[in-house]
């Protein structure tokens, strides 16, 4: 072969060799970037869900718990901070609500329905940015002024992740199909609150009980949680080995997976689809609230319009158009001011002293989040019973009440209610682990020797239709599943009394609710 052949031969060999990868970068440069159209119109959807059962709770429960003649009256919260600041000026700044303006049960009643209404547009697809800004002012008025009822930590998700949503729906489309692809920066913002969420539940845990690095705590968590499902006791007999994978998917999830929701396509997908997954089993589990469907909302912004391939296809074209200067510019300025509102948090998250759930600025804009810090490894439960009798002693008979969702009737099995939430339940599960002289739950007591209209409806069973009991007592006990085949779902031992029998005029009842500003 002559020299000019060789050259020739082993140029054509170089050019071959160098083809595939001359080819891949070609085709690399050509694909198209990732769009968010249909993943910001699934996450809008699945947020307005959202805010439609938070509001749906508001309309059903606002008034025996926060009404003027609830457990709780917003109109003697809002006094007493006005009177501790001095104006409805400072007390707005510090704690931002409209019912600082009105706080009358009207007001409480209509901002609630608005509420419903626009979030239930949104379930429909109808919205922009407009009505989001009117939803998160709505819902923060009322989280500002809810006290206990209001002070756990999917209510300050649900202020953050509508914030945000205020920047990522259409500025003036009246429909999310007919808007322009958003900023891709807000997606960046939401998987910063994913990863702030999945991460401060993480470390809350392993800072906050041995049991989560003993791998222990599943043990007794399905037995414990605030309000057990019917899948718990299920879940709850299990082989321990089962407890021990479980909580070793929990660390993954909660301590690996938020660092991948940055990186690069294929791992964002996978950790996006690890933390809905977990938050699916979390529902399954029990009934937490609408904390875990919202945690899959926000985790939404891990994927793109790939992932809703299957869906897209059948539906019509959307427009091509893309997100104005102004708009965008407007998500530039609220990215650096997120960046700023982060310091605190961040701070938090490496404290060995973190707290959870926690708010640094008034508007709740950016939160450090967590759940289950401790687990308990027993279940108290308080039993609310009333007698006719005249004497209240132990030959009286003795009518227990019935609450929704929290345990009661050992024969009962546990409710399903997830994503609604039995407000007073689950602050009966904190009453049990603390002192009982709390304003809400000597009020609660008193309503209920009154007979209340309002505090039954919070009831799932009054024993006391057409009259009152004469006296109320609380009782204390021990709950525990029952074994696979045994009759029931709880075994109950009574501990005592945790509040001796009371009557409706009893001095130190009404001495403490005048104390409280209760009457």
């Amino acid at each position: 072969m002559s020299t000019l052949a060789k050259a020739s031969s082993l140029d054509h060999a170089a050019r071959a060799d160098k083809a595939p990868d001359e080819d891949e970068l070609e085709a690399r440069r050509l694909r198209p970037r990732p769009e968010y159209f249909w993943t910001r119109t699934v996450l809008l959807h699945a947020l307005s869900f959202v805010y439609f059962i938070a509001f749906l709770i508001l309309v059903e429960q606002h008034a025996p718990l926060l009404g003027s003649d609830g457990l709780l009256p917003v109109r003697a919260f809002t006094a007493h901070v006005r009177d501790s600041l001095g104006s409805n000026g400072a007390a707005f700044w510090r704690l931002p609500s409209l019912f600082w303006f009105g706080d009358s049960d009207a007001a409480l009643s209509v901002c609630a329905s608005i509420g419903l209404v626009l979030s239930a547009l949104g379930c429909l697809g109808f919205g922009n940015a407009l009505g989001f800004g009117a939803l998160w002012v709505l819902y923060l008025s009322f989280v500002h002024v809810g006290q206990i009822f209001y002070g756990y930590g999917w209510e300050s998700l649900l202020c953050e992740a509508g914030f945000l949503a205020i920047f990522l729906a259409p500025p003036t489309a009246i429909r999310f199909a007919n808007a322009a692809e958003p900023p891709r920066l807000m997606f960046v913002l939401f998987r910063w609150l994913t990863f702030r969420v999945m991460f401060g539940a993480g470390l809350i845990k392993l800072r906050g009980d041995p049991c989560w690095l003993e791998l222990t705590c599943l043990d007794y968590h399905y037995e414990t949680q605030p309000n057990p499902n019917p899948l718990s006791p299920i879940l709850h007999r299990m082989p321990e080995l089962t407890h021990r994978l479980g909580v070793l998917v929990n660390h993954a999830v909660e301590l690996v997976a938020p660092f991948f929701v940055f990186g690069p396509r294929r791992a964002r997908l996978i950790a996006g689809t690890a933390i809905i997954g977990f938050q699916v089993l979390l529902i399954l589990s029990g009934n937490l609230s609408f904390l875990n469907w919202l945690t899959i909302a926000v985790a939404l912004a891990c994927f793109d319009d790939g992932v809703f391939a299957f869906v897209t296809r059948r539906l019509p074209a959307r427009p091509l158009q893309v997100a104005g200067k102004v708009w965008r510019g407007i998500g530039f300025a609220l990215a650096a001011v997120i960046v700023l509102l982060s310091i605190n948090p961040i701070v938090n998250l490496l404290s060995p002293r973190q707290a959870m759930n926690r708010s640094f600025d008034p508007f709740q804009l950016v939160n450090t989040y967590g759940a289950f810090g401790s687990v308990g490894e027993e279940r108290r439960e308080l039993v609310f019973e009333g007698t006719a009798a005249e004497v209240p002693d132990e030959t009286a008979r003795w009518l227990a009440y019935e609450f929704p969702c929290k345990p009661g009737d050992p024969l009962r099995p546990p409710c399903l209610v997830s994503p609604y939430h039995y407000r007073l339940d689950w602050q009966l599960w904190f009453l049990a682990m603390g002192r009982l002289d709390q304003p809400w739950a000597l009020n609660l007591v008193y309503k209920l020797l009154k007979g209340d209209a309002g505090v039954k409806t919070l009831l799932a069973h009054d024993p006391f239709p057409e009259r009152p009991p004469r006296y109320l007592r609380i009782l204390e006990y021990r709950y525990r599943f029952t074994r696979a085949g045994e009759p029931g779902t709880w075994h109950r031992e009574l501990l005592g009394t945790k509040l001796r029998p009371i009557a409706v005029d009893d001095p130190e009842l009404l001495g403490y609710l005048q104390l409280a500003g209760l009457r």
